[in-house]
């Protein structure tokens, strides 16, 4: 029988122990809630073993680490105690102001949803001695398979920092490891990649036979990792924790850095446009991103993180940074490639419940904006065949795009454009004979646009590329003349 579980009961917060195994290419990360049972997940890099010498033995070991602090959040949401802890090893201040950062806004959906305030409730304890200039000491090669923060002899070695100061290059291989989700965005990096002739390896974390079938559908190599969640956090979860959104992409980016290292290679892709950037704007609460580990902020202080802490050459960037959700919808249109294998719609995607028959559900905010998003640059018919129905000439989908508008509603708690994108792409299709006796398209111009700026109805300068991003420079001046076609 499962351990009772009272959310109200709970003290403290526990990161417990973490470690590699080169042999087997599975990460272990234990946590527990005061003294409670411990809760184990796994991470498993295929391709095992693996044969590290000690200064990637060393970046290995902080990655880990840094892993085990951010996946904690899956856990720490059931409870939402004030007390954190970190047996075995310290960390920084740095590495702690960037954990406070992942947790409090990367959990700030889970908390508005909830009625909770994380600010002054999450706050990550600086170790004794464990200042940015302290380094790891390097294990022997002998010890590369145990884990990180026990001795061969099974006790903790006290207070060892999760980083230090400027970090070494390990004289990592050229080569991507790109994260693909199985829609538009990571589809149009792997084309960009493949266009500037950098050599990739199409990467997703889980069992989805969608995204296995849009990796497999590139002709690329691929690498399919696994997670397991430990199993007593459903029981929690039935037992009435705290649940909701997390920022799973602050999860799978320091997944992929953990495997960019094992398998020797120095960059980690994600594909998160310019977009991602902006929340929701919720009257009496103000900004809340549903997708704030997906946008700059997070990806200029974890990438400096890594540089910083783990690896000196290895590579973390969107590839889409400087893009808008507009400009990634045209430059997907580009080719009908992956028309039949793509997909967007969240519903695909989720741990539990149930999946939609087909690829679209066709009633979700994601289904609404990736719809709207490509109308503007792709052939009614073609878009139609995608979806097996036009969204816009559907009077029900009416409070579904007043949201993407955010017209009488917020912004949705989901991953999608502006509002102004979505006020330009559906202004844009007034304009076109073959969308303009639709239902939305036609409330859009006869209701909504008349009460806005029509300056501010133009897509051409959503469509000009940012220079806000971490991208190479010599890949990015590859890679401007084929965003900009």
């Amino acid at each position: 029988m499962s351990a009772v579980f009272d959310r109200e009961a709970v003290r403290s917060f526990r990161f417990v122990d973490c470690g590699f195994d080169a042999a087997t290419g599975v990460a272990r990360l234990v946590y527990a809630f005061d003294d409670g049972p411990e809760l184990v997940e796994t991470v498993t890099v295929p391709g095992a073993p693996f044969a590290l010498d000690d200064a990637r033995v060393e970046a290995v070991q902080a990655a880990t680490r840094l892993l085990h602090l951010i996946a904690g959040v899956s856990y720490y949401k059931a409870a939402v105690p004030e007390d954190i802890r970190i047996d075995g090893y310290a960390i920084d201040a740095a590495t702690a102001a960037l954990l406070d950062d992942i947790y409090i806004h990367g959990l700030g959906e889970f908390a508005y949803r909830n009625g909770l305030d994380l600010h002054g409730r999450v706050r990550f304890p600086v170790g004794e001695g464990a200042s940015s200039s302290s380094a790891l000491r390097a294990p022997s090669s002998s010890e590369s398979a145990v884990p990180a923060d026990s001795s061969p002899a099974g006790g903790r070695r006290a207070s060892e920092a999760v980083a230090g100061g400027d970090r070494a290059s390990l004289g990592l291989r050229a080569h991507a490891l790109v994260a693909i989700g199985g829609g538009k965005d990571s589809l149009v990096s792997i084309e960009a990649l493949r266009e500037a002739g950098v050599a990739q390896t199409v990467t997703w974390i889980g069992g989805s036979q969608l995204i296995r079938a849009c990796a497999e559908r590139t002709g690329l190599p691929t690498l399919n990792i696994q997670r397991q969640l430990a199993p007593e956090l459903f029981d929690y979860n039935r037992q009435g924790a705290w649940n909701g959104h997390i920022p799973v992409t602050a999860i799978n980016s320091a997944i992929l850095a953990l495997a960019a290292l094992v398998l020797d290679v120095d960059q980690v892709v994600f594909s998160n446009e310019r977009s991602a950037s902006y929340g929701s704007l919720i009257e009496g609460t103000g900004e809340v991103n549903h997708q704030w580990s997906k946008g700059w902020a997070f990806e200029r202080a974890f990438g400096a993180h890594l540089r910083q802490h783990v690896a000196a050459d290895l590579r973390y960037y969107s590839l889409l940074r400087p893009l808008s959700e507009l400009a990634v919808a045209r430059q997907f249109a580009k080719t009908d490639r992956y028309d039949a294998h793509f997909s967007s719609c969240n519903r695909n995607f989720h741990l539990l419940g149930e999946r939609p028959v087909n690829r679209w559900c066709g009633v979700c905010p994601k289904c609404h904006f990736v719809f709207l998003a490509l109308a503007p640059f792709m052939p009614k018919p073609r878009l139609v065949g995608i979806f097996g129905r036009n969204l816009l000439d559907d009077p029900a989908q009416t409070a579904g795009y007043d949201a993407l508008l955010e017209y009488r509603d917020h912004k949705p708690f989901e991953c999608v454009g502006e509002a102004r994108e979505s006020r330009a792409a559906l202004a844009a299709l007034g304009r076109r004979p073959e969308w303009r006796e639709d239902a939305l398209v036609q409330r859009f111009a006869q209701d909504i646009a008349p009460q806005l700026d029509a300056g501010e109805l133009d897509i051409a300068p959503l469509l000009v590329l940012d220079d806000e991003h971490q991208l190479p420079p010599a890949l990015w001046d590859r890679l401007r003349a084929h965003f900009d076609a």
